[in-house]
């Protein structure tokens, strides 16, 4: 009886207010759309630093350097030389990304009466990331790690998104535009764990015994930043082979294991962490405003869409 009286009293742990997965497609939509044109300059910088292999004469000394060096020479437009196929690819994946993590607690709740343990917030997490890597992610990243190299090549060969997904799609088949593909299932799987899990738990903490509580977006994005950190320290070596495997020098590999090791042989372990700086500051500010225009925009959602 005692244990049942306890139990009574316990809060249940629902990871939140229930979301609709169609208004959550909408809002990561939107929420990807809008913070790639902010963040893109530092992704840039972040993919420039890991191209530059150390095995030959390293171009840059660090993201400052690189992002000076691309200033002189090709201008403020050349930090956003393949923004596109990045803007192209946002939308639906951030779609994705926020749909499938909600259709996912859904299907979790509905088997666990109503409610979602923490074991049940980071499975969701790591479906939501395996599903925009098989859909949106590989062929976005492969295409923008492809122009950007380019940019860095004695003479450019992709004039636009259209002529160099063309160009590649012609050259290599639509293969081309899925290189890398496991490393990018490890990694967008283990970025979206811990950051809904970060997050599930930051929220359910400040809300305590009400899961209605509403969050400033001031402390979204605190939650949000943290949460984006937290994944970068965890998968930064991810992000680095799966560079390397979608580059244009990506064929000197024979597969995501081969990569890893001769980056080990050739490197060293240091290597696994190039443009941690540059990746930590656009993570840190991507995962803060998409999870603050997505809850923003769910708000006016919620108003004009009723669901329940």
């Amino acid at each position: 009886m005692p244990r049942q009286v306890m139990a009574a009293s316990a809060p249940q742990r629902t990871g939140g207010k229930k979301t609709h997965p169609g208004k959550a497609i909408l809002a990561g939509g939107i929420a990807g759309g809008i913070e790639i044109c902010i963040t893109f300059p530092t992704e840039y910088v972040k993919t420039q630093l890991q191209l530059d292999e150390r095995s030959s004469k390293p171009m840059y000394k660090g993201p400052i350097h690189c992002a000076k060096h691309t200033v002189q020479n090709h201008g403020v437009r050349g930090l956003y030389r393949g923004l596109s196929p990045l803007l192209y690819g946002s939308v639906p994946k951030s779609a994705v990304r926020f749909g499938a993590n909600e259709f996912l607690k859904t299907q979790w709740r509905t088997r666990h009466d109503g409610s979602l343990s923490k074991t049940g917030s980071l499975f969701c997490g790591l479906g939501a990331g395996v599903s925009e890597a098989i859909l949106a992610v590989t062929p976005m990243e492969t295409v923008k790690v492809k122009f950007i190299n380019d940019q860095t090549s004695a003479k450019p060969k992709y004039r636009g998104f259209l002529h160099g997904v063309k160009e590649i799609v012609k050259q290599q088949g639509i293969r081309g535009t899925y290189q890398g593909l496991t490393a990018t299932i490890m990694k967008q799987g283990s970025n979206q764990a811990i950051r809904f899990f970060v997050m599930d738990s930051l929220r359910e903490w400040y809300r305590g015994n009400d899961p209605n509580k509403n969050i400033n977006p001031l402390i979204t994005a605190a939650f949000g930043g943290f949460a984006g950190a937290c994944s970068v320290f965890g998968n930064t070596p991810l992000d680095v082979i799966k560079t390397r495997m979608q580059g244009l020098e990506a064929s000197k590999y024979k597969n995501t294991w081969h990569c890893a090791t001769q980056i080990m042989k050739n490197e060293g372990p240091r290597a696994f962490y190039k443009g941690t700086v540059p990746r930590l500051s656009r993570v840190c500010l991507d995962v803060a405003i998409v999870f603050v225009i997505y809850d923003e925009v769910l708000k006016v959602l919620n108003k004009v869409w009723k669901t329940e």
